[in-house]
């Protein structure tokens, strides 16, 4: 009997060494489905992490969303290796891994694209490539295989379960039928069959509980899933009727500008059609209003070209002080009799470099805004000052010396909310219609670009300052060079015989006069491909007057085809727009700009007559 029991005993005790490691071996196995599966999800969040970062920064422009973006698509590509080797054991992940490397390498590419458009500026450009990239093939390629990875992963966890089930069972009934057979041999081998069963049974409830847990972790994952999926589409939704507000906002705005200017010259000219037999002086007087008008309608379109980027600056070097001197009589003109403009100088004389027109522009901006808070009367106060910064004093300015330029009312302040919002692209707090909502906001990218710092100290019922700061110009400016005016027009720019293209009939016959007026032969076509023959039954024409847009072909193209047939010809374009690309489309020939007066197109026409190129302009109007 003892040898009996201890047989029995031997027997169980090897049963339940090798149902252990059965048991230890599958749970290794299951450790790392687990692990690929997990691995997989954190790859897929890290993905979407890094795409949600890249969002942020094309809208946003904060280059730390884009480093968090680099980050995180640096930290997915170190998990794909990860799972590589996770799955290395599994020959059938293997053709998943390839695709999901390759699909993650064409993702990448393009979303660097999208960054780099953010990195230089070109935000819409930006945007429109995130938008289409949600969309794109590579994006469903990565969640198809993960999902295919995963779901391989678990079908091999759901058999290694049920082997290692098997085996449990087998061990059970094993340890069963050696505890009946020692139950009559001794009670102690009764006491040992029976608790190695409860044993046994017990980590079998617990596998079936860690299922059942795992089973419920996963449907509330994919209860996430859809709930995130219907967050993101209702946040698509908002952004297009935010951006179908905004564009409505901008629509008004610049209509209501344009008709307030078209109002001044139609009046302007009226007047002056009624007074020019009777009253020329007072006919003249109106003609002056008329064409203010029509230089401040031409002062909204390089607003909105250098709201767009589109517009050529031409940096200088600036004294502070005297361009607010220089501005007051506008500032008065514009702001009206009931403002009280003060104006002090604390700048010391130091300069800053700036493109002039867009700083007058920020500085009148800022002035129509102050006049608008104060319902239009009360003390405006321009302030030039010079300041020395610590790193971080004023928001990023660096360590330096700074000109402060304010502007600073006595109306009704604003609140915190409309403080965040103040610098937002169409953000206004005026009527619709009233106004395009671009000041402010271009003011902010004209002083970013300059790296300086914009401070608004402002509370409900105490008026608002609104404070540049733009760093100082410590380059000392060269001194002006005079030029003498030529008392007359040279010989050889007289009575020329000029070919002039222009596809709109208006624009063709005011360029037509305005070139008889100057004593020139001139010649209209409205269709570029016309040229060639025009030129060839007119061979004394030695110089073409272009468009630079048309329909059927561009002005440059046209030029470019006349260089080989008619190279004596002289070039000179006109336009009112012509696009970033523009400066190496246009060459070396002379460009004016629309609207233009007969004082600067005979300019014009005689630096065209010389081969020289004059430096681009930032007025329109001269």
């Amino acid at each position: 009997m003892a040898l009996l029991a201890g047989a029995v005993l031997v027997a169980l005790t090897i049963t339940l060494r090798g149902a252990n490691r059965e048991r230890d071996h599958a749970l290794e196995l299951q450790r790392h489905s687990y692990d690929v599966m997990i691995l997989a999800r954190s790859l897929a969040g890290t993905i979407a992490r890094s795409e949600a970062s890249l969002g942020r920064y094309v809208i946003s422009g904060d280059r730390a969303m884009g480093q968090l973006y680099f980050d995180d698509w640096r930290l997915a590509e170190s998990q794909i290796d990860r799972l590589d080797q996770l799955t290395s054991d599994n020959a059938a992940q293997d053709p998943s891994i390839r695709r999901l490397r390759k699909a993650y390498e064409a993702r990448g590419q393009d979303l660097s694209e999208t960054a780099l458009s953010t990195t230089y500026g070109r935000n819409s450009q930006a945007l429109a490539r995130y938008y289409q990239s949600r969309k794109a093939r590579a994006l469903m390629t990565i969640n198809g295989e993960l999902d295919r990875i995963i779901a391989r992963e678990r079908r091999l966890l759901d058999s290694r379960v049920a082997n290692a089930s098997k085996s449990v069972a087998r061990s059970s009934l094993i340890a069963s039928i050696l505890a009946t057979f020692g139950l009559a041999l001794v009670l102690g081998v009764i006491v040992l069959g029976w608790l190695s069963v409860r044993a046994v049974n017990e980590r079998t409830r617990a596998r079936d509980e860690a299922a059942a847990a795992r089973e419920r972790a996963e449907a509330l994952a994919s209860a996430v899933a859809e709930a995130t999926s219907a967050l993101q589409a209702r946040e698509a939704v908002l952004r297009q009727v935010q951006k179908m507000e905004a564009v409505g906002q901008l629509t008004g705005g610049i209509a209501h500008d344009f008709n307030n200017m078209l109002a001044v010259v139609l009046g302007g000219l009226e007047l002056a059609r009624r007074h020019i037999a009777t009253d020329p002086a007072g006919a003249e007087r109106h003609l002056e209003n008329a064409a203010e008008g029509a230089s401040r309608a031409a002062a909204l379109t390089r607003r909105l070209l250098a709201f767009s980027r589109e517009e050529p600056l031409n940096p200088e070097s600036i004294a502070a002080a005297e361009l607010i001197d220089a501005m007051s009589e506008l500032l008065d003109r514009t702001l009206g009799d009931a403002i009280t403009l003060d104006v002090r100088h604390e700048a010391d004389g130091w300069r800053v470099r700036a493109d002039r027109v867009q700083l007058e522009n920020a500085v009148l901006n800022l002035a129509v805004n102050a006049r608008d808070a104060m319902g239009g009367r009360g003390t405006i106060r321009v302030t030039t000052a010079a300041r020395r910064l610590a790193a971080g004093q004023v928001g990023a300015c660096a360590a330096g010396d700074y000109v402060a330029l304010s502007v600073a009312d006595e109306g009704c302040g604003m609140t915190p909310d409309v403080v965040e919002r103040v610098f937002e692209p169409f953000f206004t707090t005026k009527e619709k219609g009233k106004g395009t909502g671009l000041g402010l906001s271009q003011i902010f990218a004209f002083v970013q670009g300059l790296s300086g710092e914009i401070a608004i100290d402002t509370a409900p019922g105490r008026g608002t300052t609104v404070t540049l700061y733009l760093p100082r110009d410590l380059v000392a400016p060269m001194a002006a060079v005079v030029e003498e005016q030529p008392a007359r027009i040279e010989t050889e720019t007289v009575g020329l015989d000029v070919l002039v293209v222009e596809d709109d009939p208006r624009v063709l016959a005011a360029t037509l006069g305005a070139l008889e007026e100057l004593g020139h032969r001139a010649i209209g076509c409205d269709d570029p491909l016309a040229v060639p023959d025009l030129l060839a039954r007119h061979p004394r024409v030695t110089l073409l007057v272009s468009d630079v847009l048309m329909p059927r072909q561009t002005g440059p193209e046209m030029v470019a085809g006349l260089r080989d047939r008619f190279p004596h010809l002289a070039v000179l374009f006109v336009t009112g727009y012509a696009g970033e690309g523009a400066g190496s489309e246009l060459g070396i020939h002379q460009v004016l700009r629309k609207p233009f007066t007969l004082a600067r197109l005979e300019r014009a026409i005689a630096e065209a007559m010389r081969g020289q190129r004059l430096p681009a302009e930032p007025i329109a109007a001269e």
